[in-house]
């Protein structure tokens, strides 16, 4: 495989979790929820290197979670930006240019296996961009600000995207710069490269795959790391 560029955006704030840590930071049976994803890369056997945006203040802290989490390959770790397209880009900025690939990865979905990130990476090499996504199995209602259904929407080819997002780094690259340019602010990287004119398969993630955002998801978090985990 080509060589590969991780990202990992760990530079949430922790806010919507109620918590007074980093949403990276915080514990998840009895480890941080960023180290999940730390210890996961090292069964990457193309990983040449990694980029942790961390909040400003945290880099330290993040220099000791990479320091357990058995990585030999090099670390980068910068302050992230105000949004989550901000600290991409700034870890892209960061990545060698002798990488071919590049993988990026949300820390707070702490339960990615490696055998998804592989799977994303083999056909982000021969396609360009892959990210990992589950087909949507809830049925789905547009819904006014006053709380009335206008419309019952059909689920058939709707998938909700997921990391790890694994593309080509030039392609990357000019998506972001395309995306600052116009002023694009998107929720995921996918979406820039498709407004760039890109495109991008998907590779079936997991459900257990969550991404933690708020206080139930880490309860359930919390029992899928004692079921995925035992100690």
């Amino acid at each position: 495989m080509q060589q590969v560029s991780a990202i990992i955006v760990a530079a949430g704030s922790g806010t919507r979790l109620g918590s007074p840590h980093p949403k990276a930071f915080v514990s998840l049976g009895g480890r941080t929820i960023l180290s999940y994803s730390l210890r996961t890369l090292v069964g990457l056997s193309s990983l040449a290197e990694l980029i942790l945006a961390v909040p400003t203040g945290m880099e330290r802290r993040a220099r000791e979670e990479v320091s357990d989490s058995g990585l030999e390959v090099p670390v980068k770790i910068t302050p992230g930006g105000s949004e989550r397209q901000e600290s991409v880009r700034i870890g892209l900025a960061l990545t060698s240019a002798e990488s071919e690939l590049v993988v990026v990865h949300d820390a707070a979905r702490p339960f990615a296996s490696p055998q998804l990130f592989e799977r994303c990476l083999k056909r982000a090499e021969r396609m360009g961009a892959a990210i990992a996504g589950i087909p949507v199995a809830d049925t789905l209602k547009r819904v006014e600000r006053d709380a009335r259904i206008i419309a019952t929407l059909p689920r058939a080819g709707l998938w909700q995207a997921q990391t790890p997002q694994s593309f080509a780094r030039e392609r990357l690259i000019e998506a972001h710069e395309l995306a600052l340019r116009n002023q694009i602010l998107a929720t995921d990287d996918a979406d820039l490269l498709e407004r760039a004119g890109c495109e991008v398969e998907v590779v079936e993630g997991s459900p257990l795959n969550l991404k933690i955002t708020t206080a139930d998801d880490l309860t359930l978090a919390e029992a899928l790391a004692v079921w995925l985990f035992p100690r």
